[in-house]
């Protein structure tokens, strides 16, 4: 199958979990053979139109990001690419309603893969963008409740979440350095204090704890483990892989989710995965508690104070490094729900 991922904006533009998921479905979809064209605003050196990395083709529409400028040219790109099936990004909102207008001369369905509403765009724009195209993709109920409010069709949203690898989760070593992980971007939707404050109430408790994840707030989270005199018992690891995460989540025992903004809580993913003991502090913007309400092996709390006590009571539970509950989220599984989806799209606009 040919598809076009539209999206002015890639992981080399900006690291953003709407960008992360675009690179991580072109390249899944590549692996599955299909033809995978990115357009998008040019990010590599030279003058050449297009540049292949890791099995996707990118395809430039404007030599740099500018609204305006690629969605009146997105057009021309998607009639030379000529997909299947086209999938835009969400932001920016205008950019859905041009591919849309684009695809109906194309004879062709348009998916849009809606990660969260960017405080960007306009909100007579997402209205708009979430009424045009023919389905809407969504990580979480959470974000599917918010574009059936801007307007979408019930029936033209389907869920289908971030994926992990179950096979490295098998198969990695357990590494025990900690006996509580947090990890996330260290930004401004972080709340890393929350997760410190529960450290610290717990003083006269044997444990130790890593925070896995950089970003603009890590000083100000090292220089609040400083001040609660806990930085002693707390390491602050930076950013790093799955490969390098997944092992020390095996080797812990309890996970803290915390941050106010969640979209889809991948590293929470990862843990609950792992084996972990996961307790999420709940949030009006975050997604988190989809992934541990009704389960034995997770909790919610409203507090650090709660989360401290939870930390405590997680003892009851015995130490596990796999679960198999979550192999539903392999990326194997998860790519099939995007296929299933273009598929039926297709089908659908082909036989109207």
């Amino acid at each position: 199958m040919r598809v076009a991922l539209v999206s002015m904006y890639t992981t080399h533009h900006e690291e953003t979990g709407a960008t992360r998921r675009l690179r991580r479905t072109a390249e899944l979809l590549a692996e599955r053979d299909h033809e995978v064209t990115v357009l998008c605003a040019k990010w590599w050196d030279g003058e050449v139109v297009e540049f292949k990395q890791d099995g996707v083709t990118y395809h430039r529409v404007t030599d740099a990001p500018a609204v305006g400028g690629f969605a009146s040219r997105v057009p021309f790109a998607l009639r030379e690419v000529s997909p299947d099936v086209i999938q835009v990004a969400s932001y920016p909102p205008w950019h859905v309603t041009a591919v849309r207008t684009a695809a109906r001369f194309l004879r062709t369905p348009v998916v849009a893969d809606w990660w969260t509403r960017d405080d960007r765009g306009g909100s007579r724009a997402y209205r708009r963008a979430a009424k045009s195209p023919n389905a809407v993709l969504v990580p979480s109920e959470m974000v599917r409740t918010q574009v059936r409010e801007l307007g979408a069709a019930v029936d033209s949203t389907h869920l289908v979440p971030e994926p992990i690898n179950m096979d490295l989760v098998r198969s990695a070593d357990a590494d025990e350095r900690a006996d509580v992980v947090y990890a996330r971007d260290l930004d401004e939707h972080a709340n890393v204090e929350s997760f410190l404050l529960a450290l610290a109430e717990l003083r006269d408790k044997d444990w130790s704890a890593v925070v896995i994840g950089d970003g603009p707030e890590r000083s100000t989270a090292e220089q609040t483990a400083r001040d609660l005199r806990i930085d002693d018992r707390v390491e602050f690891l930076g950013e790093l892989s799955a490969n390098e995460a997944v092992p020390i989540m095996k080797g812990a025992h309890v996970f803290a989710q915390t941050a106010t903004v969640e979209p889809f809580a991948t590293n929470l993913l990862w843990a609950l995965a792992c084996g972990c003991v996961s307790i999420v502090e709940y949030q009006a913007r975050s997604s988190a508690h989809e992934l541990v309400e009704g389960r034995e092996r997770g909790s919610l709390v409203t507090s650090p104070q709660e989360l401290a006590d939870e930390i405590v009571a997680a003892r009851r539970y015995d130490h596990e490094t796999v679960d198999d509950d979550f192999a539903r989220y392999d990326f194997r599984r998860v790519i099939e729900q995007y296929e299933s989806v273009y598929e039926t799209e297709r089908d659908d606009y082909g036989f109207f």
